[in-house]
């Protein structure tokens, strides 16, 4: 079995291992009591932030660690905006930040704060000075991610940074796909990341906040961790955190160039070996081993568990998953295709003779997947001079395979109207037309769902 998912989380790396077991005899006292045992774990603990500061690139006292990246991520957030309730509420994210990111913005727009979302480009970036533009008198903080989960793509932070330094705002950096590979660069205020992104252990985030940031901890606290993070520390897991960290990043510079020349093969060899497939996110600045692409005519859900039956863990940004029935919040705002989409995000240490198996399997998963799912003869009439398609109550991707089968019978220059109710169509029928040179016309409301018209070009 190959696993492929490492964006999810990686693989418990053994110096981690070591580690954890080798602190569980010494950490385990209370690391604020005088007592012997008590001295041994906050030696332990002191250590493990030092050698976090270090590889970060921020002072020890500046790093507090958390039950999670998500719980940095929140608490980061609720402290940074509180810490600067006079300068204003104003929140700025960007349209691809993490879940834990947007909820939180969520929260804070809930509770009445105005939040600005910054959109991305068709590779998933964002432009600097869309950030220099959201900026405002009231902006209390900015945030934005060193790397996207989905499809790889590394975010300009030193030039965002650099901006919302020369406007007094600070910014908070979420690198939990990045930390592994190297210190995020720039003049950044806050930054959150989570151990099991790099090799360590669950359930260990990462908060750094710079000296001079305006902090208020929200939330129950405790004299632990600065008053940032309640609770009992997790002396065994940190350590092994902390030491995994150093140990990926000693060898992040050969590794990376390894898993760069693998995700590069996928990149360029999927598009030959399976048609209609469409490769996302950044081709240059991106992660060195996450390739994400897009395959039409197939269910995402279907095509996962056909790959894992082949031997592959993979994951997915689709719509077509069981756990979400509207496309990827990264995809959509990328506005790239959404159905079939499949993530491989390489472990370090993951063999090349792997990535040729998966090639070798991936063509005949795919056939496999679209010849089960059939297409259904569509419903198709001529009205007011156009094509229409009836694919409502039908769910991704089959109104595309309906819109493809019958847009050969119609004249160039004439429409095809396709009715659907399902809200992946939304995306993924205006990322056919760009596939297979057709124009999107346009959008309306319909009796049933909403109707989509598609001229043929050619």
């Amino acid at each position: 079995m190959s696993y492929f998912d490492a964006a999810s989380a990686a693989p418990l790396h053994p110096v981690a291992r070591q580690a954890l077991l080798a602190s569980l005899d010494e950490g385990w006292a209370d690391p604020a009591r005088l007592y012997r045992e008590g001295r041994r774990a906050r030696l332990l603990l002191d250590a493990a932030r030092e050698t976090a500061a270090e590889l970060v690139g921020c002072r020890p006292d500046e790093v507090v660690f958390t039950s999670s990246g998500t719980r940095a991520v929140h608490s980061g957030i609720a402290g940074a905006l509180a810490g600067r309730r006079r300068a204003g509420r104003h929140l700025i994210v960007s349209a691809v930040e993490h879940s834990s990111v947007l909820h939180a913005a969520e929260v804070h727009e809930a509770g009445g704060g105005p939040v600005t979302r910054v959109a991305v480009d068709r590779t998933g970036a964002v432009a600097p000075e869309a950030y220099a533009a959201a900026l405002r008198p009231d902006t209390a903080l900015a945030c934005l991610q060193s790397a996207n989960h989905e499809v790889g793509t590394e975010q300009p932070v030193a030039e965002v940074a650099e901006a919302c330094r020369a406007a007094g705002v600070p910014l908070l950096v979420d690198a939990a796909q990045s930390l592994g590979w190297g210190r995020v660069g720039g003049d950044w205020s806050l930054l959150a990341a989570s151990a099991h992104k790099w090799g360590g252990p669950s359930g260990v985030g990462l908060l750094v906040v710079r000296k001079g940031v305006r902090f208020a901890p929200q939330g129950p606290a405790d004299e632990r961790e600065s008053g940032r993070a309640a609770g009992f520390e997790n002396i065994p897991a940190i350590v092994a955190a902390a030491a995994s960290l150093r140990a990926v990043r000693a060898e992040a510079a050969e590794e990376a160039a390894r898993l760069r020349e693998l995700t590069e093969r996928i990149r360029a060899r999927v598009p030959e070996l399976v048609p209609d497939v469409e490769v996302v996110g950044d081709p240059v600045r991106r992660l060195p081993g996450v390739v994400t692409f897009s395959c039409l005519y197939v269910d995402g859900e279907a095509l996962l568990h056909e790959l894992d039956r082949a031997g592959f863990s993979v994951s997915s940004g689709s719509s077509c998953t069981s756990s979400t029935l509207t496309p990827s919040h990264v995809l959509k705002a990328m506005g790239v295709l959404s159905e079939g989409n499949v993530r491989v995000s390489l472990p370090p240490g993951t063999p090349a003779e792997d990535v040729e198996r998966f090639l070798a399997a991936l063509p005949d998963a795919v056939a496999g997947v679209r010849e089960k799912l059939g297409a259904p003869a569509p419903a198709a009439a001529v009205r007011e001079g156009a094509l229409v398609v009836d694919a409502v109550g039908k769910l991704c991707p089959v109104p595309v395979i309906e819109l493809a089968k019958v847009i050969g019978d119609v004249p160039v220059g004439g429409t095809v109207r396709v009715l659907a109710d399902d809200e992946a169509a939304r995306l993924d029928i205006p990322a056919w037309c760009a596939m297979r040179g057709q124009e999107y016309v346009g959008e309306e409301p319909a009796d049933r769902g909403c109707a989509f018209t598609v001229r043929r070009l050619s």
